[in-house]
């Protein structure tokens, strides 16, 4: 057993490498309120975990979610187009979508003149009106901001072609909600066990589930539970994903972890 002063230590740095509290009070609205960070947008907190600052775990997460990608995507929540960029030249059709005017504008800019692109506008729960039906759906931290996320991947299965897969990388536990959570309107944190409840009650099959990203999750709790951390530093979160995020990849590689900072889940829509 580690002596308390070293496990010490090793609590402090992962704090430091992850968040730090803020140092200026929130922005008040107009009518007194704390402002709610939006989910995307720039220099929305949430963009600092999957940006520039953080392009390791950007290619964590693409090459968790690669292979159970087909030849039609639509990404839920795109942001500012991170994420889809990767798949450029594998596609036959892309749709990228945000609910946030400023990433809308941004996709629509990034994409102007690509006829195999399409962005939409789009919140769930809703009808969702696209060209063509797709054979995969990718959302990646959004479903944790629906509240009724099971009619949210029902309109999702909708638009998917019978056999298709729905990929949703959700945040993990409800043991690491904190601050950051509620300031990006998160409703909640999954575990593998509620997150398959939402996908049957959806009508879909799980064909993977699990957590994943096992230090993450552990610098996680450091931060926001014990730490109280508010918000990842940008800065910060270059070193986490220099160090943390590399290592992480290695042990999972080798063993399956017991829980994570991420839950992932692949969904299989009937025939």
């Amino acid at each position: 057993m580690q002596p308390p002063a070293q496990n010490k230590s090793i609590a402090a740095t992962l704090l430091n490498l992850l968040g730090s509290k803020p140092k200026t009070r929130p922005a008040k609205s107009a009518g007194g309120g704390d402002v709610v960070q939006p989910a995307a947008g720039e220099g929305a907190l949430e963009n600092h975990l999957g940006g520039d600052e953080a392009r390791n775990y950007r290619k964590y997460e693409y090459e968790t979610v690669a292979p159970h990608v087909g030849r039609s995507l639509l990404e839920i929540g795109s942001g500012l187009g991170h994420f889809s960029e990767q798949f450029a030249g594998r596609l036959d059709y892309l749709v990228v979508s945000d609910n946030d005017p400023y990433c809308v504008g941004e996709l629509r800019k990034r994409y102007d003149g690509d006829e195999d692109v399409e962005v939409i506008d789009l919140e769930l729960p809703a009808d969702v009106k696209i060209r063509q039906k797709v054979d995969t759906v990718v959302m990646m931290n959004v479903l944790e901001h629906i509240k009724d996320d099971a009619q949210a991947l029902r309109d999702l299965a909708a638009v998917t072609l019978p056999g298709g897969r729905i990929v949703i990388w959700v945040p993990g536990y409800m043991q690491l909600y904190g601050d950051f959570d509620r300031k990006v309107g998160h409703v909640t944190r999954y575990t593998p066990q509620t997150l398959e409840a939402t996908v049957r009650a959806a009508g879909l099959v799980p064909e993977v589930l699990k957590p994943i990203n096992f230090l993450g999750g552990i610098a996680w709790w450091f931060a926001v539970r014990r730490g109280g951390a508010g918000y990842p530093d940008p800065k910060l979160v270059k070193i986490y994903d220099r160090t943390v995020v590399p290592l992480t990849r290695g042990i999972e590689r080798l063993v399956r972890p017991p829980f994570g900072q991420t839950v992932f889940c692949v969904a299989r829509v009937p025939r």
